[in-house]
């Protein structure tokens, strides 16, 4: 169930490389792509 959650990190919401310089962006992206992801599912079960 995991590696289907990663997965879908990675295909879906542009995880695979980073998107800015430094350990910080990468930890600033981390958080707001797992923020989206959980919304997401909140409102899809919502719904």
């Amino acid at each position: 169930m995991i590696e289907a959650k990663n997965a879908v990190l990675k295909n879906r919401h542009g995880f695979k490389k980073s998107h800015s310089h430094g350990l910080l962006g990468m930890h600033i992206q981390s958080a707001t792509t797992i923020f989206v992801v959980d919304m997401k599912r909140i409102i899809t079960l919502m719904g």
